[in-house]
Parts: structure tokens; sequence; C-alpha cells
């Protein structure tokens, strides 16, 4: 059996699952949070799979004082001992770790050395909010298994085949060199594993598709594929760029941050949390959750029907760039919270896309069915699917990859 841990670690909570690779079944998940805090909680859930399809789980918690993320993975290594499954039984091999940015130096699933540390905290100041709660769950972890590889799988790795074109910014190069200032891209795990899938789903060689994914959760971002590499993506330097997200802004005329310095009194720190946390569809309607804003057109609350207007009209925006940019498409995939289901966002999302043959068919998007599915008319120039992602597998198989390679 070929067990491997993946985690998923911010500054103050962890994500973990343990899959037994041979089967790619999920064997435990987690969920370590408030670290840092008075009292932390720590989740632990656990799969029974029988002969047959059939899962069942159970799921216990605990509240205790967490003061770090070592006492977090002591926590954890506490419940696989008493609730399983036992570590002994199902021993991991590797360890796969998220982090969100790479910059231009990772493209690829990395062992994690003292060297590799090095770079993910200097990448720090590119991902403030991320790299450094990577590393700290990176440090406790390799505390706590110290005797298997670990290995980084970075958000921004697939990315890397971007061209200059594609990720350069039109600013002065010597300072955009300097700072290290270009676009990355992030989401690349999901964008990834949904286009593989796509193409397996569709029968045909991942090589000879051009598709577009759009990943649309809290964080929204699409992508561009063309024959498995990533060409073009609405992320950038951060995750802020490109789409409405929940509660970012996506593109905006950085023109407004000049306005509002000087104007309104805000500091960098100030216009940083707007556009981070005050924006997207919380800026617009006072709630982030798409299910809120739906909620709210049904309900003819004009602010919550301007915040979906706004949303899709973004949406189509990408939509049409893409078409351009690959010069047709032949998959088109939605995925993550929204995307999976929200049946009305991937409909008026290629609404207006008619003229290019691509058509949804509305029975086929309204249906509640789980798994990868086709939503498009059986004439659609493009096929269009609801591909649910697994960012966690997609670091196990990555994660192995490296480390018995």
């Amino acid at each position: 059996m070929s067990v491997v841990l993946v985690i998923n670690s911010g500054s103050s909570s962890f994500k973990y699952q343990l899959l037994d690779m041979e089967s790619e079944r999920v064997l435990a998940s987690g969920l370590v949070e408030r670290i840092g805090e008075a009292m932390g909680r720590a989740r632990h859930t656990v799969f029974f799979s029988d002969a047959g399809p059939a899962v069942t789980e159970a799921t216990y918690e605990r509240e205790l004082p967490i003061p770090d993320h070592t006492t977090g993975f002591r926590a954890m290594l506490d419940a696989f001992a008493d609730d399983g499954p036992s570590l002994e039984g199902h021993p991991p091999v590797a360890v796969g770790h998220r982090v969100v940015h790479g910059g231009a130096r990772f493209f690829e699933p990395t062992l994690i050395t003292p060297l590799v540390e090095i770079n993910i905290d200097e990448l720090s100041v590119l991902a403030p909010l991320h790299n450094p709660g990577a590393l700290q769950g990176i440090r406790a972890a390799k505390t706590a298994f110290a005797e298997i590889p670990h290995v980084a799988v970075f958000d921004t790795a697939f990315h890397q085949t971007l061209a200059p074109a594609a990720y350069t910014y039109a600013i002065d190069a010597a300072l955009a060199e300097q700072h290290r200032i270009r676009r990355y891209g992030f989401h690349g795990t999901s964008h990834k594993f949904v286009s593989e899938a796509a193409a397996r789903f569709v029968g045909r060689p991942l090589g000879d598709l051009r598709q577009i994914v759009f990943h649309l959760g809290n964080g929204a971002s699409v992508a561009a594929i063309e024959g498995g590499r990533s060409v073009d993506t609405s992320m950038g330097l951060t995750p802020l760029e490109g789409l409405v997200m929940g509660t970012r802004s996506g593109d905006v005329d950085p023109a407004v941050l000049f306005h509002l310095s000087r104007r309104a009194g805000m500091s960098t720190d100030d216009l940083d949390t707007l556009l981070n946390k005050r924006s997207g569809l919380r800026g617009l309607a006072g709630v982030s959750d798409m299910r809120d804003i739906e909620k709210g057109v049904d309900e003819g609350d004009a602010a919550a029907t301007l915040a979906f207007e706004v949303y899709i009209h973004r949406l189509r925006g990408y939509a049409g760039n893409y078409l351009a940019q690959l010069g047709g498409v032949d998959v088109i995939s939605f995925t993550a919270g929204v995307g999976e289901n929200s049946a009305s966002v991937r409909a008026a999302a290629l609404e207006t896309l008619g003229f290019a043959g691509i058509r949804i068919d509305p029975v086929r998007n309204d249906a509640r069915e789980r798994g990868i599915r086709v939503i498009s008319t059986d004439d659609s120039s493009a096929i269009v699917l609801v591909v649910p992602t697994n960012e966690e597998l997609e670091i196990a198989r990555q994660t192995l990859v490296a480390a018995t390679s």
C-alpha cells in the first residue's frame, strides 16, 4: 500500500488528508484550527469502505490549546492513534505540501531541502498571506515525520509554461526584473487535475485539446490550456487579479488606488484590505457566498442582482479572450464550489457564445448529479463539462512521483 499524507497549511490552521494511492481513496481527513488562540480545535474524519461501493465515515472533534503548528501536528497524530486509521498499519511513504507561491523558481513538485525552505521563505514577499503558513506547516511536519520525503507542490507551477507575452506586465522592465513582477497564476493543481480528467472523460488525447477551465470558488480563476499546457490564466502576480471573487475585486484600474490614496487618505494596508477583503461580491452586495447572491437575485434585491451581473460580465470577458487566444476551444470545464453547483452561473457565463456554436443544454445543466458530466447540447461545437476538482489527490499524485523517482 502506497499511502501519502497531504498537508495544506495556513498561518492559524492546517487541513490534511491521508490517501491510499493504489485505490486513490481517502482514508482520513481533518482540520486543525485556531492555532495560537486560547483554545484550538481539531476535527478528524475516518472513512470506512467495505467490499462494495458504500463508504461510511465517523468524525471526532477535540478542543485543546494549540499554541503552534508543532502542537497541532501532535494533535493530528493523537487523532490517528486514537480514532484511526493507525499510521503504523498505514505508514505514509511521503508528505505532500501545498505551497501557494513558487515564483519563477519552481515549476514541478520539489523535494523539500533546507535550501527549498529558504526559497519558500524568500518568496513570502510575493505571498505574505500564504507562504509563511505553508513553511510553518512544513517545519512541523518534518518534525513529526522525520524519516520520509516531504514534497512541495506549488500552485504556480502549472502556469510556468506561459509565454513571455502572457506573463509580462507592460511596466519598466528593469524595475519589474528587480522586484520579480510578472504574472504567475494560481490554482495550478486544480487546473491541471481538471484538464486531465476532462481529457480522459471525453476520450481524447490531452495533447490534442484546447481547453478553458473555470475554477470558481470563493477564490476564482480561469485558464486557457492547450495540449495540457497553460497558455494564459486570469490571476497574476498575486491571486487578486482577474475574475470577481467572494471578497476580492479582480481586475481594477490601478489609478483607482492612486485616487483613493489622494482623496480618501487610504494607506497601502487600507487599500490591500479593501481589494482583498472588502471587494468582490461582498463589496457589491454585502455577502460573499454565491448562494446568498442568487437568493437575493430571486428576491429582486438590486445590489445582489448587480453583483451577479458584474460577476458574469467578467466571466464572459475572459471566455471570449481565451477563445481568441486558443483560436477555438474543444472543452470547457467548470469546477470548484460555484462552478460545480451553480447552474445559473454556468448558463449565464456561456450564454453569449452561441455565435461560436457553444450551447448549454438547460436540462443537463440543471441536473443535480455527482461526478463528471456533460452539460452542453449534442450539437455544441465544444463539449461543456462539470468536473469536480480534487486538489488533494493531485498533490498526492505529484508527491508520490517526486518522492519515488
